[in-house]
Formats: structure tokens, sequence, C-alpha cells
């Protein structure tokens, strides 16, 4: 089975792919979603989420496709879900440096209590981290152009330069997964407070150097 993420075009077009689902795609994520939550991704088939899903193996595969497109269908899913979640924590923020302390505030909470993300790096970490480190690169594209395109526009609204902010969002990128990965730190993380001080002292100054 390929790692989580290995689907470049998947993971960049998950913005711009506005294209509502229909409901048997949404029934049958729901069952994958459910099915890795419960036994993870390795001892899960797609003959198991059909039974969830309450369709046949065939339909499974006419919809989305063999395992390692389900498991991607399922992980896009749940990121175009969790950028509404960040845009909608910092839209009414006047600042992009308020922005990105809530935005990073929003991420830490949102992967760590994520029932399915969280709990898969939880319940089998030997799959999941490689889609965050050595195999993770299609997936940093795209959270680094999602940032980028974010930041550019609120320079833009602030009247700011026109500078390239993609080195500036790859490294906040790096910094947040990091800590995801390994939250053992120097660094005290564990509430909201201490994560916004920690954005607020070490990430807002990569704004203004940039």
């Amino acid at each position: 089975m390929a790692a989580p993420g290995t689907d470049r075009t998947l993971l960049s077009g998950a913005l711009g792919d506005t294209q509502p689902s229909d409901a048997l795609t949404e029934q049958i994520l729901d069952a994958a979603r459910e099915q890795f939550m419960t036994f993870g991704l390795r001892r899960s088939t797609v003959d198991d989420v059909a039974r969830r899903a309450k369709v046949s193996r065939v339909t499974v595969y006419r919809r989305i496709g063999n395992k390692d497109s389900l498991i991607a269908a399922c992980l896009l899913r749940e990121y175009r879900r969790f950028v509404v979640e960040v845009d909608a924590a910092v839209a009414a923020l006047p600042t992009v440096e308020d922005r990105i302390v809530a935005g990073f505030v929003t991420v830490l909470r949102h992967i760590r209590e994520h029932p399915l993300v969280g709990g898969l790096l939880r319940l089998e970490p030997e799959v999941m981290l490689p889609f965050l480190t050595l195999e993770s690169g299609p997936a940093l594209l795209a959270m680094r152009e999602y940032l980028a395109d974010r930041l550019r526009e609120a320079r833009r609204t602030e009247g700011g330069p026109e500078t390239d902010p993609a080195p500036v969002a790859e490294l906040m990128v790096r910094i947040t997964v990091s800590f995801l990965l390994n939250p053992e730190s120097c660094f005290e993380l564990d509430d909201d407070e201490r994560s916004g001080e920690f954005a607020r002292r070490y990430l807002v100054p990569l704004i203004s150097s940039a």
C-alpha cells in the first residue's frame, strides 16, 4: 500500500476542486472514515469499507477506486474540512499577525484532537509518519500553497509589500509539523494560550523579516 499523500493531483487540488460530492460517494467516505478510525489503515480493506457503507465492492471501486485512492479521498475530505475550520477561526481578525497566531493555535488543537488523523498517529504511527515526513512532499506543498495564498491576500488587503510568501509559509508548516510529530519540547504548547504566545513570539517575526 502506498503511503497516504502520494497522490499529488488530489492534494494540490484540494482547494481548487469545489464540486459537491454526491450522496453515495459521501456515504462511502463516511464508512471509510469510521473504518480507518476503528481499525487503522493497515488492517482495513475495500471489502470492510463496502460492508460499512452497505454497498458492493464494485461500487466502491467505480466511485472512488482502490484502497490507496480510498485513503487519499478520505484524507482529502478531512483536509478540506480542516481548511474551512482554520479560515473561520481567523476570518474576523484585523491583522495578518493575529491570523498567524490564531491559525497556529487552531492547527495544533485540530490535528491533536482529530479523531482520524490524530487517532491514526496514535494507532498506526508507522503508517502515518511517512505521510508527515519522508513522503510528505505533496501534502507539504498543498499546505504551503494554502498558507502562502492567505498571507498574500492579507498583505494585499493591508497594503503591504509584494514579496513572495512561500518561504515563510514553508517554514511555518515545517515548524508546525515538527511539534505534531514530537510534542516533547522546552516550549510549552499544552494549551491554546501557550501556543498563541509561542506563535506571537517566534512565528510572527518571520512575517516581518520577509
